[in-house]
């Protein structure tokens, strides 16, 4: 990337603009990571949210066709830092009103081959492995930096995200489990985590997060899978 960006510097400087490829920046989004992979690739991304992000690392990876998981933390304030003690910080000052600033959400990034799983089979494992009844938090994790949430980088992703909300809260109603308090929303924000929680559970197959799962299956249709 930082030879082709260089190649189009030199012919720029050489031939004039007439002769540069596209644009040389990346936008925010693109670095922290696209809906799609590169080029003559299908790979999608999407972010997810449940709590504890040593489980949602876990239990998507899981899924046939997940190519890719990147735990981190996303769509707090711009002026948060994204660091996990920052963040523990930044939740015990909002508890102090302290402060009122948007902490971030701990996330797992996900990278799928759609020609192997379908974004809606992604998010009815997103449903299924935590409960997105509770609000700002997961069992015994508390805090707004464990919300439930899926940060999204299109429009399409929205869409398919908002329908699958409505097929699994029908799926909770039905169950007689309570309304779904997920947040949906365009990634704004987003920031690696450190090494050491990268790859946790594998580091560390001892041990478990707050993750409490309603119990209710997402009803995915072979078609959808």
């Amino acid at each position: 990337m930082r030879t082709a960006r260089l190649l189009s510097l030199v012919l720029f400087l050489i031939l004039g603009p007439g002769a540069a490829p596209p644009a040389l920046a990346e936008t925010a989004a693109g670095d922290a990571g696209s809906a799609s992979g590169g080029a003559g690739s299908r790979l999608e991304t999407i972010v997810l949210g449940t709590g504890c992000f040593w489980g949602a690392e876990k239990f998507m990876g899981q899924l046939p066709g997940v190519v890719d998981i990147e735990v981190g933390y996303a769509n707090g304030d711009d002026t948060v830092p994204g660091n996990y003690e920052a963040v523990l910080a930044h939740e015990r000052a909002l508890r102090e009103g302290k402060t009122t600033k948007r902490n971030h959400a701990e996330v797992a990034k996900v990278t799928f081959d759609p020609d192997q799983v379908s974004l809606e089979a992604v998010l009815a494992r997103f449903w299924e492995i935590h409960d997105p009844t509770q609000v700002d938090r997961q069992g015994p994790d508390v805090g707004s930096n464990y919300r439930s949430a899926i940060y999204t980088y299109n429009d399409e992703q929205q869409r398919v995200a908002r329908r699958s909300r409505a097929v699994y809260e029908q799926a909770l109603a039905e169950a007689g489990v309570g309304s779904i308090n997920t947040e949906i929303a365009p990634l704004r924000v987003y920031h690696r985590a450190e090494e050491y929680h990268q790859d946790y559970r594998k580091k560390h197959p001892v041990g478990e997060c707050g993750l409490r799962p309603t119990g209710v299956r997402y009803p995915l249709t072979n078609a959808e899978k």
